[in-house]
């Protein structure tokens, strides 16, 4: 993979997991100019890029259909870890675009990759990318940490006692 790649409008942009609750791996997967790509993104990421995209869909015309379809395919082997992503609107081409870096040491220069989406793909995204966030373990109501089921070390607490909720 090239340090920068450039997929501009994608034909695929989706979100999935693997594995079990308690041990899922995010996926985001995005497929333009010939090329798929997956990426390993953490729970609260993709979280926070659904709750984004839907706050800037609101600003603007309203999307058509929904997209359907939004399985990952294969391969899931990511290609790297996220690090960050950046997310802006182009008015001029009504795109969204997003940025996502690699997750490196702070001396080492990592992977980007840039691509477009259309606002049927965000909404479409940040449907799918709430249900699946909200199908995992719910988070401890003082520190914002899954819950496991096993049993919690709240650190707000100083894992002295469970949280009531």
């Amino acid at each position: 993979m090239s340090p920068s790649l450039d997929l501009g409008d994608l034909d695929l942009f989706t979100v999935g997991t693997e594995g079990p609750t308690g041990r899922r791996v995010f996926l985001l997967q995005c497929r333009g100019s010939g090329t798929l790509l997956t990426l390993k993104v953490e729970k609260q990421q993709i979280s926070v890029l659904a709750e984004y995209l839907g706050r800037l869909l609101a600003d603007l015309e309203r999307p058509g259909s929904l997209l359907e379809g939004l399985e990952l395919v294969e391969p899931t082997e990511p290609h790297w870890v996220v690090g960050t992503l950046g997310v802006s609107y182009d008015d001029d081409i009504d795109r969204i675009v997003l940025v996502a870096e690699e997750l490196v040491a702070e001396d080492e220069d990592g992977d980007v990759a840039r691509f477009t989406i259309t606002r049927e793909q965000a909404a479409a995204f940040a449907v799918r990318a709430t249900l699946l966030v909200e199908a995992g373990r719910p988070p401890c109501p003082l520190c914002g940490l899954p819950l496991d089921p096993t049993g919690h070390q709240c650190p707000r607490t100083n894992g002295h006692r469970p949280p009531t909720s």
